[in-house]
């Protein structure tokens, strides 16, 4: 029994977490989830001074926080950098109000880093996307450090796989599909 303990307690040991906020939190945890190596993404709020959001004060912009996703992954299948791939994919890195038909302060985009390490990462990488020519804006995403992090209620969890026709219907008509497919084209990750 307690080989076994030891060995549940070092796999868990191994799993890393990231935290992102791309708006609207059903469509960045609907992507990254697929990245392989992502063990669970729950969407929640982060950011503000407010403890124990909910969406309706969230939603109302006035709370400091922002929809966001918590990652938590193997290092052993999937880098950090990876995950920043996949995150920049997903936005607007250029956008200060909001994530295309989002908007205000709780649909910004922010990279929360858990370590130094992810602090450089994130750095190099945003670095490496303002200088790839890809956007005629400054990014403005911010990288900061992580703070804590709360789920959303229970309905916003795994949206696009229970709602999948409206998840849809909104990942297009926000949008934010159209800006993406223009952005990166062939360069983008088929979902």
């Amino acid at each position: 029994m307690m080989t076994m303990l030891s060995f549940a307690k070092e796999d868990v040991m191994k799993e890393k977490k990231a935290v992102f906020a791309g708006g609207c939190f059903w469509c960045v945890e609907s992507t990254l989830e697929k990245v392989p190596g992502v063990i669970k993404v729950i969407s929640g709020y982060t950011g503000g001074q407010k403890l124990n959001p909910t969406y309706e004060q969230v939603s109302r912009g006035d709370t400091g926080h922002v929809e966001a996703i918590e990652i938590t992954y193997d290092p052993d299948q999937v880098t950090y950098d990876r995950l920043l791939e996949a995150f920049w994919q997903e936005i607007d890195p250029t956008d200060s109000g909001g994530q295309f038909a989002d908007r205000g302060s709780q649909y910004k985009t922010a990279i929360f880093y858990m370590d130094e390490q992810q602090k450089d990462l994130a750095e190099k990488s945003r670095d490496r996307l303002g200088k790839s020519g890809r956007y005629d804006k400054p990014i403005v995403t911010p990288i900061l450090p992580a703070v804590t992090f709360y789920p959303a209620e229970d309905y916003h969890q795994n949206y696009a796989k229970k709602n999948p026709a409206h998840y849809g219907m909104y990942r297009f008509g926000s949008g934010r599909e159209p800006y993406l497919k223009k952005i990166w084209g062939a360069d983008k990750p088929q979902k």
